[in-house]
């Protein structure tokens, strides 16, 4: 299972086993919240604290081996984190799905004032 905490003093993920947690591996190293699980668990992701996706590649076997973490990429729109829960996956094909906040402005608007005076001088 993997979890981010603040126990460090700085946010960070970590990684234990499930259902009985035994053992605790530190997986960012420069801060991380948010992990996500590749479908296959081969491979973690997390954001770092700059919102740079991060992947951290992960060896099958008995024993939790990650490897270094490796910078993805930034995305366009900061990620923010919204409560509880991602604002991104990961889908089965490799695409990331993210949640980005999309400005969106209105078209401009013209406000006319007094506009039967206006009409009334152009007769």
């Amino acid at each position: 299972m993997a979890y981010s905490s603040n126990e460090s003093g700085r946010q960070n993920v970590y990684v234990t086993r499930f259902p009985q947690p035994a053992g605790k591996w530190l997986v960012s190293t420069s801060g991380g919240a948010f992990p996500v699980w590749r479908r296959d668990s081969r491979e973690l992701f997390y954001r770092a604290p700059d919102g740079t996706l991060m992947a951290v590649p992960v060896a099958p076997g008995e024993d939790f081996a990650p490897g270094a973490p490796i910078r993805l990429f930034q995305p366009r729109a900061a990620l923010i984190g919204l409560g509880f829960g991602t604002f991104y996956d990961v889908a089965p094909d490799g695409r990331f799905l993210i949640n980005e906040f999309v400005e969106r402005t209105a078209p401009p608007a013209n406000v006319v004032v007094n506009w039967r005076a206006a009409t009334a001088s152009e007769r």
